[in-house]
């Protein structure tokens, strides 16, 4: 399984599901039975798609079977074959490269410029949150409401079908946007009501790092999200979705690979690790050290400083401009720090799932003396 790489679409080894149960299932979002292995985030997003729009088709079609007229004029790319139908994503976020993903990313131009994109795919505000939190609550509630009610609409109104939406727990790449665990409720809500279907894209916030293993458990939703994709920190890929969304044909959901064992194996380790020490725990804790000393930060030198937030160490604040970010994020990786930005002007926090408040009092002797620097040159008290 490791030297001779299974075609697993085809012949899957003996062993292979004993590996999805241990590397996958038991760490499975509540009410999602089943698993789909890919090679990455932008391929788990892509086949999210494809599931949804199978799913949306098998429905529209009922029990009849397959036509001639769809079997012929899909292959002129032509309704009713390939059905135009749509999936509907929130400004500023990412959900990867490829072509359907990249029709779903709304983060930066120069991600999608030059590439031809399914231009029906409608996008939707997402929230602009204002901090601290409870000092803006009704300015939020207002603000999350628009852009309820403007999904609301579009899912209503868009002269296309829509087959299901994608949304990220935190925008991670637009800037690391959040909302309220209301707003993702509401979410759920309309979708069920208007029978669309939920994706949540956990590529990056999903293994723990927020502080619970996959970020919307933090939502409390009245059932689960239909599928949950994930990548990045799991070392492997895929999606978690529910029975109905299996294709009723065989090879319709379908690649030579679908994963690859090793990723599988390395996932594994990963979540053995993770379980067996406790480490959503730890940065649940850590994460709340961290955010309780930024926070003071904040006001103290609130001119570089500002909205600070997150959950566990998947932590960010901003920076006043895209110049003064730049700066300091230069200063901080000569102080040894590794760290990056989002968006335009915010700051970013992703260390491992390791991280200790030993390695957190380091951070933060090294973060106040680039703000000490930084002062000094643009506010130097006279």
């Amino acid at each position: 399984m490791l030297v001779n790489r299974p075609a697993l679409g085809v012949f899957p080894s003996t062993e292979w599901s004993a590996v999805l149960e241990k590397a996958f299932m038991r760490v499975a979002p509540a009410g999602l039975d089943m698993v789909f292995t890919t090679a990455h985030g932008s391929d788990a997003n892509e086949l999210a798609f494809k599931a949804a729009f199978m799913h949306h088709a098998h429905k529209r079609r009922g029990a009849r079977a397959l036509s001639d007229k769809e079997l012929a004029s899909v292959m002129d790319n032509q309704e009713p074959g390939a059905p135009d139908a749509a999936i509907v994503s929130f400004s500023h976020g990412f959900h990867g490269r490829t072509f359907g993903a990249l029709s779903a990313t709304r983060s930066k131009a120069i991600h999608k410029l030059d590439i031809p994109a399914f231009k029906s795919w409608p996008r939707v505000p997402f929230p602009q949150l204002q901090y601290p939190l409870d000092k803006f609550s009704a300015e939020n509630a207002i603000e999350e409401k628009r852009c309820l009610d403007e999904l609301e609409r579009v899912l209503r109104t868009h002269p296309v079908p829509i087959a299901a939406i994608i949304v990220e727990p935190v925008q991670s790449e637009g800037g690391d946007r959040h909302a309220s665990p209301e707003f993702f409720r509401a979410i759920r809500s309309i979708t069920r009501e208007l029978d669309v279907l939920m994706i949540v894209d956990e590529v990056q916030t999903g293994c723990g790092a927020t502080g619970t293993f996959w970020a919307h458990e933090q939502w409390d939703l009245p059932e689960a999200p239909d599928m949950v994709t994930f990548s990045k920190k799991m070392q492997a890929a895929g999606f978690f979705h529910t029975r109905q969304l299996v294709p009723d044909q065989a090879y319709r959901n379908f690649n030579t690979w679908l994963g690859d064992p090793p990723r599988a194996l390395l996932a594994q380790a990963i979540v053995d690790e993770v379980l067996e020490k406790n480490l959503v725990g730890q940065t649940r804790l850590v994460g709340e050290y961290l955010k309780s000393h930024l926070l003071p930060l904040a006001i103290r030198y609130h001119r570089l400083v500002s909205s600070v937030r997150g959950h566990g160490t998947f932590l960010a604040f901003d920076c006043p401009t895209p110049e003064l970010r730049a700066e300091f994020l230069e200063l901080m990786r000569k102080e040894g720090v590794n760290m990056g930005g989002s968006g335009d002007r915010a700051v970013r926090f992703r260390p491992m799932l390791t991280l200790t408040k030993t390695h957190v009092n380091v951070f933060l002797t090294r973060l106040e003396s680039v703000l000490n620097k930084m002062y000094q040159k643009y506010w130097p008290r006279n």
